[in-house]
C-alpha cells in the first residue's frame, strides 16, 4: 500500500503529492579502490502527500541523512528520481519553496541571529524581510538574544536559530534533520507546537530523528529505513496497531480466577488483560466464555505498540 493510499484515513485523501521518490539508489566509491562500491540506499519508493507530516526513522547508519540530502539535491542519486511538488528539486523555484534544517548546523560565530537570518533572506531573495526575521526569532524563543553573537550560544540556542532560518518565507515543505538535537524537554515541546502550527497552515513536514518518541508525536506516516532499504512504511497508527494482540479491561473484581485458562493474561495494569489471536471469531468465543463466568467487559481494543517496538520488529534479531 502506498503512502498516498494509506493517508486516506488521515485527512489527506486524494491530496496532491509533495514528494515522490522512485527507484532511488545511492552508491559511493569505497576506499582508495574506486572500483569497489558501497551501496548506501537501494531502490527506495515512497510518496508524501501535501500537508502530511512524514518521518524517516531507522538505526544509525541506515542512510537517513543521505536520503534527506538526495531530497534536497545536496548529493545526486546513482539511480532513480526525486520529485518535489511534481518537479525536479534542482529548479531554483522549487528550492525556494523548501525550508531546511541540516543535521550538522554551521552558523557564523561572529554574526548575530538577526544578521544571519537577514543573510538567509537575501539568498532567498525575500523583499522586506525584517518583519519575518523578527517573527521567526520570536517563535523559537530567541527574540531577547537576537543581538548577541552566535559564538556564545549553547547547542540548543544554535538549533533554535537554525529552525528560525528554516521557517523564513513560509516554506511549503519543511525538511528537518535531527531538529531537536540539543534541545531540552521544554524546547522539544515548543518545537512540536511550531510543527503543528506549520501543518495547520498547510505545510508538509519531513522529519529525520533518532528520537522515536518525538517522531511518534509529530508524524502521521513514517518510512522505516534499515541498511539502505525501506522495510516498512505507512501511517503511524496502522504500524503501531497490533493485528494479533488485544487489550481487554474488565470491571473491578468481576473477572473470574481462571481467566488465563481461557486465554486472557494479566498485565501490570489492574483489571486489564491481553489476548492473542488474529481470528475475531476466536476472540468473541473467549469473551463469551469469560462473560458467562461473570466478567464484565468495559473496554476492548487492539494493543498499541510504540514506534520503538515497530522498529525493533522490523530490524529483527
Amino acid at each position: 500500500m502506498s503512502l498516498s493510499q494509506s493517508a486516506s484515513g488521515s485527512g489527506h485523501a486524494n491530496a496532491p503529492e509533495a514528494i515522490r521518490v522512485t527507484g532511488l539508489c545511492k552508491t559511493y566509491a569505497n576506499g582508495l579502490a574506486r572500483s569497489q562500491k558501497k551501496q548506501v540506499l537501494s531502490n527506495l519508493n515512497f510518496q508524501v502527500n501535501r500537508g502530511q507530516s512524514f518521518g524517516i526513522i531507522g538505526p544509525n547508519g541506515a542512510g537517513k541523512t543521505t536520503l534527506v540530502k538526495l531530497l534536497l539535491t545536496v548529493v545526486r542519486p546513482t539511480a532513480g528520481t526525486v520529485r518535489i511538488f511534481g518537479e525536479n528539486p534542482e529548479y531554483s523555484h522549487v528550492r525556494a519553496r523548501i525550508g531546511y534544517l541540516p543535521e550538522r548546523l554551521a552558523l557564523p560565530p561572529a554574526a548575530t541571529p538577526a544578521e544571519f537570518l537577514k543573510g538567509v533572506c537575501r539568498l532567498k531573495q525575500m523583499k522586506n524581510p525584517d518583519a519575518d526575521v523578527e517573527r521567526q526569532l520570536a517563535r523559537v524563543g530567541m527574540s531577547s538574544d537576537s543581538g548577541k553573537r552566535i559564538k556564545i550560544f549553547s547547542k540548543g540556542m544554535k538549533q533554535r536559530v537554525g529552525l528560525a532560518a528554516a521557517l523564513l518565507g513560509t516554506p511549503d515543505l519543511l525538511v528537518l534533520d535531527e531538529p531537536t538535537d540539543g534541545l531540552d524537554p521544554i524546547g522539544r515541546a515548543e518545537f512540536r507546537n511550531i510543527v503543528l502550527e506549520e501543518k495547520q497552515r498547510g505545510a508538509t513536514v519531513v522529519l529525520n530523528s533518532h528520537l522515536l518518541s518525538e517522531a511518534e508525536r509529530i508524524c502521521e506516516a513514517v518510512a522505516i529505513l534499515v541498511r539502505g532499504v525501506i522495510l516498512r512504511k505507512g501511517l503511524v497508527r496502522d504500524l503501531c496497531t497490533s493485528k494479533t494482540r488485544w487489550r481487554a479491561r474488565f470491571a473491578p473484581l468481576s473477572a473470574p480466577v481462571a481467566m488465563s485458562e481461557i486465554g486472557f493474561n494479566e498485565t501490570d495494569e489492574p483489571g486489564v488483560y491481553s489476548y492473542e489471536t488474529d481470528d475475531p471469531a476466536v476472540l468473541n468465543q473467549s469473551l463469551d466464555a469469560v462473560r458467562n463466568a461473570g466478567a464484565l467487559l468495559i473496554e476492548l481494543g487492539p494493543e498499541l505498540k510504540s514506534l520503538e517496538e515497530v522498529l525493533t520488529e522490523a530490524v529483527g534479531p
